[in-house]
């Protein structure tokens, strides 16, 4: 398996009050799956994206979550900002890019991350014509000297996917991504990660839309914090 999580747990502090949110969730995802994750709000599913993606971190006394054999737990601090950065590519509902950035800085700006000014400098023609060449095929090719704010819903979260894609990660994981978009514009950007998905990119995609889910080869239900 490429991603695994196995019996895990997630519980928040909030105060003095300790909420559950994950109880003993598995979930295991085979390289160039695509894989959606149903529920209904507050079930765990943001949560459990979150964990896989290393972007937050389960109980002491949970299982483990493993990429292609490596448990994160075991990660140091250096091992996991490249995990987050080359192996796993984010897509959000509300898109989180950078309103002061051209689209097509915004695209390039994983790829920058840990970057010394040296490589910078050798290195920039080619990732920006990487980073051009993406926001191409996302239909944005007229768009690349714009900023968000002058982009629609559509166009931003394509924007975003180029972005996610730019180190070219095994693994998608997005939270929502037409959750923001209208019917039309949601299934343009269903179509193109499907094209992507066709090329062989494994994907995880949480959502809480029986439409949107039925595109994804497999569905998983979290209920009360499991996987069902």
């Amino acid at each position: 398996m490429l991603l695994a999580a196995h019996h895990v747990k997630k519980t928040y502090e909030l105060g003095r009050v300790r909420v559950p949110v994950l109880h003993d969730a598995s979930l295991t995802v085979r390289e160039g799956e695509w894989v959606a994750i149903v529920g209904s709000s507050g079930s765990g599913k943001s949560t459990l994206l979150h964990l896989l993606g290393g972007l937050d971190r389960a109980d002491k006394d949970s299982g483990p979550i493993s990429f292609a054999g490596e448990d994160l737990r075991a990660f140091r601090a250096r091992r996991e900002n490249l995990y987050r950065n080359r192996d796993v590519g984010f897509v959000f509902q509300f898109y989180h890019l950078l309103p002061e950035l051209t689209v097509l800085e915004n695209a390039m700006l994983p790829a920058l991350v840990g970057l010394s000014r040296l490589r910078w400098i050798s290195e920039r023609l080619a990732l920006r014509t990487r980073a051009a060449e993406l926001l191409e095929t996302c239909g944005l090719s007229h768009r690349l000297n714009h900023r968000p704010a002058e982009l629609s819903g559509g166009e931003r979260q394509r924007v975003a996917i180029a972005r996610a894609l730019i180190n070219k990660p095994r693994v998608l994981l997005a939270d929502e991504p037409t959750g923001n978009l209208d019917i039309h514009t949601g299934g343009g950007i269903l179509d193109l990660l499907a094209a992507r998905h066709a090329e062989g990119l494994t994907m995880v995609m949480v959502t809480h839309d029986a439409a949107v889910a039925a595109r994804a080869q497999r569905q998983v239900r979290i209920v009360d914090g499991r996987v069902e």
